[in-house]
């Protein structure tokens, strides 16, 4: 008789055993579920255009919100003409229409290596016999020094409007 109650309870201890084990598992997958329930933005930024709330289910791929980033530039376009002695390093003047008392410094960070209308997605052909010079502009990035925005981080957006002036030696 000992022994058979002895081997009830051995099945009854190994069947307690599958069932925290079986339970064990299942706390890993939901921590790893809940893991995947934080979502963290690439860049520091600003949020804008938001459109997922809290609760809600979303897909991969799923546009859940804008991220305006933390660096703060500006593309000038100037003449190609414009462009024979300016060089990367070289301090800018920016003054934005929202600010207009302010004048912001920077430095010329790049200088693109074409036209913007060379990247356009139809750029223009000039087939039609028509060889008329037309002005090219040339985007320059334009970054801001960190000293100069201090106090204006958070006013700067995307969209504002700008005037460059470049130091050129």
């Amino acid at each position: 008789m000992g022994n058979v109650q002895t081997a009830v309870t051995r099945s009854q201890y190994d069947a307690a055993q599958a069932t925290i084990a079986q339970a064990q598992a299942n706390l890993a997958e939901a921590q790893l579920q809940l893991s995947y329930t934080n979502l963290s933005a690439p860049v520091g930024g600003r949020i804008g255009r938001k459109s997922v709330e809290v609760g809600e289910q979303v897909q991969p791929g799923q546009a859940l919100m804008a991220v305006v980033g933390n660096d703060v530039w500006v593309v000038a376009n100037f003449k190609k003409t414009q462009l024979a002695d300016m060089r990367p390093g070289e301090s800018v003047e920016i003054k934005l229409d929202a600010f207009p008392g302010h004048a912001f410094t920077g430095t010329v960070s790049s200088l693109s290596p074409a036209p913007g209308s060379e990247f356009a997605l139809l750029p223009p052909d000039n087939a039609t016999g028509n060889f008329t010079k037309i002005v090219q502009r040339v985007p320059v990035k334009v970054t801001f020094d960190s000293s100069s925005i201090q106090g204006y981080e958070s006013r700067i957006s995307p969209g504002m409007s700008a005037s460059v002036s470049v130091d050129v030696q």
